[in-house]
């Protein structure tokens, strides 16, 4: 079983940046996406930014293009989410995910094997 532990929400201004953290463990050290999600109050949970595949391959959804970057570490099995120009509209709580394996498109929660537990973000203005 491969456990995910998130770090880096918090509260910010409006216009402001937070750099969250996702940090695996388990039996495996590979994988093949790592994905954020988030979920407002009363909304459904959505896709943020995905980097999937040997070469790192990075999607967006459209809200956070030019804002959020993606990346990861894989040697330390590590995934990050640079989150700038913060809205009071991204605040939700922040969802990290990983696939282990292709398993289709990496914007649908079912690619993926492994969730954290959530870290909120709260964006003021």
């Amino acid at each position: 079983q491969v456990q995910l532990v998130e770090s880096g929400g918090g509260l910010v201004q409006a216009g402001g940046s937070l750099r969250l953290s996702c940090a695996a463990s388990g039996r495996t050290s590979s994988s093949y996406a790592t994905g954020w999600f988030r979920q407002a109050p009363g909304k459904e949970r959505e896709f943020v930014a995905a980097i999937a595949g040997p070469g790192d391959n990075t999607v967006y959804q459209d809200s956070v293009k030019g804002r959020f970057t993606i990346s990861r570490d894989n040697a330390k099995n590590t995934g990050f989410l640079q989150m700038n120009s913060l809205k009071p509209e991204d605040t939700a709580v922040y969802y990290c995910a990983v696939g282990l394996r292709f398993r289709g498109w990496v914007g649908r929660p079912d690619a993926y094997d492994y969730w954290g537990q959530g870290t909120q973000v709260t964006v003021s203005s």
